[in-house]
């Protein structure tokens, strides 16, 4: 049966247009086959028939296919049936019994496919040289007998001088088969006639393999004191030893390890037996593999280290625990990225708590090589955390001291786009910049004013938290002609063309507030901004659309100077107390009603 790459997928990116550093290499998906009839880890019970698709039009519900029956065919009768009576006759008649039909087959693969040793005999006697004819998809009767558990036609061929190597079209010999369908007794007969226990089929994959991945120690037994390669390889250079640790098989596992097999072999994606059985979760073989000194500290080619595929599972914190303590430090700093990354990105709360108790730097961040395949260019672990609005691995990484500051999209604008409140609070607690920016998107005004403008209850919350609203009113054209605004095809600000040498030019607050998903919104949002600024000049583009609206004008009235008194007052104090002590208003000894003033409580009237 050929075995075919199939294609595993890998933690979902925690960005629609981001790509997940811990996706699978192209050969990492092609060391995985699915095969019919293959158990699933550690069974050892024979699979159901799982048959294939029939030749012409004939299906019996059998586990192999035969050709196309001729309507009332006596002679196909007469096989079918066993009667070797019948046969005879017509063999002894004209009729030519060696001419194949439009499939290829002969009345001796019937008699291999049926399992009918009489007629099996009598049709080798009369026409011995139709022993090894093959089908048109290369079977011989010794593959059809051995691929449908015949013993005794199995047997009869081989005594007969039937050539036990002659593979099917996809390179799989009759010794192939047989310990595909775990068939020990037929193994044992092939290994006696000297099959050719090292064959290997079109995908490099040997009869030790197939038994291996079924964790079948009868078999392996048999191949190996047959001279069956320990460490043959397919053509992803992986190993019957790597196939056991993929798979989970312990037991054919120990076996090969009692025969020296290498521990410690990588397949051509420099991928490891430990990297893969970390990878699955197979707790047992990952131990069984560290105790025989398997090497924790061989990364495949993308650089990653057992530890690190073993943090991708969410059961896998026994694992990771057996894997910290004999993975060198040096060669995940090497690696250019934590498993804390991973973990955070596959939101594997233990795995994190787990590596943050043994003392993984919370602060560790992506080498650029690795931050540049995101982007959004992140860098942290609390970044990560973050945009998956996981707010519990939020708070175990900045109480172990991570810093919200790092990356170039700051994770407090991450939590205003999800409208997280409990995170920002978080965030802001833990010193994440109120007035951060984005420096490859360079604006005027905070970012943060930007990410909120939508909702005005965040942007209230923010404002009273301290964010600085003045520089939206900062308008570099004041009360003179602006340019003209161009929007990119969703209605999105355009970005302009630099070059090399051409400093990108910032966005201002009146060029934002003017798009179409934002001008309608535009009074409201002045409205709240001017609660927490002085006297400000408005720009000729926010009187514009002040103008736009009636209900607005009571918003352009209390833009014009002078502001009140109190506001002024409350603007100057709430400066003078700073935006890193501005929660603690209410410990100030000041009269409730004043502090509910600065803190912007509008029960009152002043």
């Amino acid at each position: 049966m050929q075995k075919t790459p199939s294609v595993q997928p890998g933690p979902s990116a925690v960005s629609q247009q981001n790509r997940s550093f811990a996706a699978p290499s192209t050969q990492n998906q092609a060391r995985h086959f699915h095969r019919q009839n293959r158990p699933a880890p550690g069974t050892h019970s024979a699979p159901a028939a799982t048959p294939t698709a029939p030749r012409g039009n004939r299906y019996d519900g059998s586990p192999f296919p035969a050709p196309e029956p001729v309507e009332n065919d006596p002679l196909i009768i007469a096989i079918k049936n066993g009667d070797e009576q019948a046969l005879t006759g017509i063999i002894q008649s004209d009729r030519n019994l060696s001419e194949a039909n439009k499939d290829g087959w002969l009345p001796v693969h019937e008699a291999a496919y049926y399992g009918r040793l009489g007629c099996l005999k009598l049709l080798l006697r009369a026409f011995p040289a139709t022993i090894d004819r093959r089908t048109l998809e290369e079977e011989t009767p010794l593959y059809i007998a051995c691929q449908r558990g015949h013993l005794d036609c199995l047997q009869v061929l081989l005594q007969m001088g039937a050539e036990p190597d002659i593979a099917g079209k996809n390179k799989e010999t009759p010794l192939y088969k047989a310990c595909e369908h775990r068939n020990v007794d037929a193994v044992r007969m092939l290994v006696q006639y000297n099959a050719n226990v090292n064959h290997r089929c079109n995908q490099g994959w040997t009869a030790l393999h197939e038994a291996v991945a079924h964790n079948n120690l009868e078999i392996i037994d048999i191949l190996v004191k047959g001279h069956a390669k320990i460490e043959a390889r397919n053509i992803y250079n992986i190993t019957p030893l790597f196939v056991a640790a993929q798979s989970g098989q312990l037991d054919a596992l120990r076996y090969l390890a009692k025969c020296n097999a290498d521990i410690n072999a990588q397949a051509s994606d420099s991928a490891t037996a430990l990297f893969e059985a970390a990878k699955n979760g197979h707790e047992e073989v990952v131990e069984f593999l560290l105790a025989q000194g398997a090497d924790a500290n061989k990364a495949d080619k993308k650089g990653f280290l057992p530890l690190h595929i073993a943090a991708k599972r969410r059961d896998n914190d026994e694992i990771v625990s057996m894997l910290i303590p004999v993975t060198s430090r040096v060669r995940v700093k090497r690696s250019g990225i934590s498993p804390l990354h991973i973990a955070a990105e596959c939101n594997n709360d233990g795995v994190l708590e787990e590596l943050i108790d043994a003392g993984y730097d919370v602060n560790s961040l992506l080498s650029p090589e690795r931050s540049c395949l995101y982007e959004d260019k992140r860098t942290s672990i609390l970044y990560f955390a973050v945009i998956n609005n996981n707010i519990h691995a939020t708070e175990m990484l900045l109480h172990a001291g991570a810093n919200p500051n790092v990356d170039i999209i700051n994770p407090l604008l991450i939590s205003i786009r999800h409208g997280c409140l409990k995170t920002m609070k978080m965030l802001l607690d833990h010193g994440a910049n109120i007035n951060a920016y984005i420096s490859s998107h360079p604006t005027t005004f905070p970012a943060t004013i930007m990410f909120s403008m939508k909702y005005l209850s965040l942007l209230k919350f923010i404002l009273d938290l301290g964010c600085s609203a003045r520089s939206c009113f900062n308008c570099e054209y004041g009360l003179g002609p602006h340019p003209l605004i161009k929007l990119d095809r969703s209605g999105r600000l355009e970005e302009p063309v630099y070059s090399e040498h051409t400093p990108r030019r910032p966005v201002q607050f009146c060029e934002v507030v003017s798009t179409p998903e934002m001008s309608r919104w535009a009074g409201p949002i002045i409205d709240v901004l001017l609660d927490y600024v002085g006297n400000v000049q408005l720009c000729s583009r926010l009187m514009e659309h002040l103008d736009s609206y009636e209900d607005w004008d009571s918003i352009k009235a209390k833009a014009e100077p002078p502001r009140p008194l109190a506001h002024l007052c409350r603007i100057v104090v709430r400066n003078h107390i700073g935006r890193h002590r501005i929660k603690l208003l209410d410990t100030l000894p000041l009269p409730g009603r004043l502090i509910k003033f600065l803190k912007y409580d509008f029960s009152n009237n002043f």
